[in-house]
């Protein structure tokens, strides 16, 4: 696990700012962990004809990935949930039991998404398999109709996972998805979700999944970050946080080859000298490792201290982008605009710094689409809307996934 840490203050009018950042990177030459998944496809009667048949091809691929030292089940749920594949080892005969069940999934009516969830967490739950921490896939395109459905369920839910070790991902499909459900479900272990504008876009997606699942060097990452000379200090993304004694504890979750988790911290400086003392955490190959992270400072002007501020802003930008969406559905154009124009600053900021490390264009493109929604009220709502959400769940987390071909690869998020 290669660990770094670099600091810089800004200043905004009187008052200073410090602002940390710390990434955790797996190195490309790390040997992979086998996995331990279970797979929850959704059937339900949207996902008939082209949606399902995509899904199958893309957990198929999944499949084809797994060697026999890997662990992978299937769960199916329309208005019902089933097992229907025992996470099993990936053997020859672990792989034809999964390719003929994929050969008979037909679509039925409902979408029991809580009782999903539930039913291949038991499922995982039922096999040991040391040095391996069991995860959850789950690929959507609906929002819960049958069970529980409300959000606190979810947020409970997930939660509940989280603290029984289970680390869940998700992909949502199209415009009917509920991408807070999605959120709330991934979120806890460190994760954020995945949209897919529609069945074409799955093998992409997948492969982002996939490269980050079957490339893991180390689990548990967590960072103890104790400050000094702050008047507080407060975690800007989404990842869970503890307090123990003075100091933070964010939990990073899992870092695969070449992949990277950045968190980025920030307070009022309250002495004239600051620093933090930070130690990094990992478990890799059965052991948990230790590290204390030399805090390098920088500049605001330097390539670092650039890419520093600018994830500052870029937070704030996808924020308020997601918000503007939201404003625009519920035909409120005017506050729409006044959140896409504060976007828009956000944006302008980023692009005169020029970081390194921050997906500009994809920022460009994303608001001409809400910008072209605000004014002349084109484009497909839901969907956009979704896209964003998801946009600002993997921000949120920061996990930085390296652009590559699909098997093996993913884009960057």
């Amino acid at each position: 696990m290669l660990w770094t840490a670099w600091a810089v203050e800004t200043r905004i009018a009187d008052q200073r700012e410090g602002h940390i950042l710390v990434q955790a990177k797996g190195a490309e030459d790390e040997p992979r962990a086998p996995v331990m998944v279970n797979l929850v496809l959704d059937r339900s009667g949207s996902m008939k004809g082209a949606p399902l048949a995509a899904a199958v091809e893309a957990a198929q691929s999944f499949i084809d990935l797994a060697g026999p030292d890997d662990f992978i089940g299937l769960v199916l749920f329309d208005g019902v949930a089933e097992q229907r594949v025992p996470v099993t080892a990936m053997d020859v005969r672990g792989k034809q039991a999964m390719t003929e069940a994929f050969s008979h999934v037909t679509t039925g009516r409902g979408t029991a998404l809580h009782q999903a969830i539930e039913v291949a967490a038991k499922g995982l739950q039922r096999t040991l398999v040391p040095g391996r921490r069991p995860r959850l896939l789950l690929l959507t395109d609906g929002e819960p109709s049958v069970g529980p459905d409300t959000q606190d369920a979810f947020d409970e839910l997930g939660l509940r996972l989280a603290r029984q070790n289970l680390s869940v991902h998700a992909l949502g499909l199209a415009r009917h998805y509920v991408a807070e459900v999605l959120e709330s479900l991934t979120r806890p272990s460190g994760n954020g979700f995945e949209h897919v504008d529609g069945p074409e876009g799955l093998s992409e997606a997948m492969g982002a999944i996939v490269s980050h699942l079957f490339g893991q060097v180390a689990g548990d990452v967590q960072v103890r970050v104790q400050p000094e000379g702050f008047g507080a200090l407060s975690c800007r993304h989404g990842f869970a946080t503890s307090l123990e004694a003075d100091a933070l504890v964010i939990s990073l979750g899992d870092v695969s080859r070449g992949f990277s988790r950045r968190v980025l911290l920030s307070g009022p400086i309250r002495q004239e000298t600051w620093s933090a003392i930070i130690h990094g955490s990992s478990k890799e190959r059965g052991d948990v490792k230790h590290q204390k992270v030399e805090l390098e400072f920088s500049t605001p002007e330097s390539s670092r201290g650039r890419l520093i501020v600018g994830l500052g802003h870029e937070l704030n930008l996808v924020s308020e982008e997601t918000a503007a969406w939201l404003s625009l559905a519920r035909r409120d154009t005017a506050r729409a605009e006044t959140q896409l124009e504060s976007a828009e600053t956000s944006l302008r900021t980023i692009v005169a710094m020029a970081p390194e490390g921050i997906p500009v264009r994809r920022h460009l493109e994303r608001l001409a689409d809400l910008r072209s929604a605000v004014e002349r009220g084109e484009g497909d709502i839901p969907l956009l809307i979704r896209r964003a959400q998801a946009a600002r769940a993997g921000t949120n987390v920061s996990q930085v996934i390296p652009i590559q071909n699909y098997r093996g690869g993913g884009q960057k998020r």
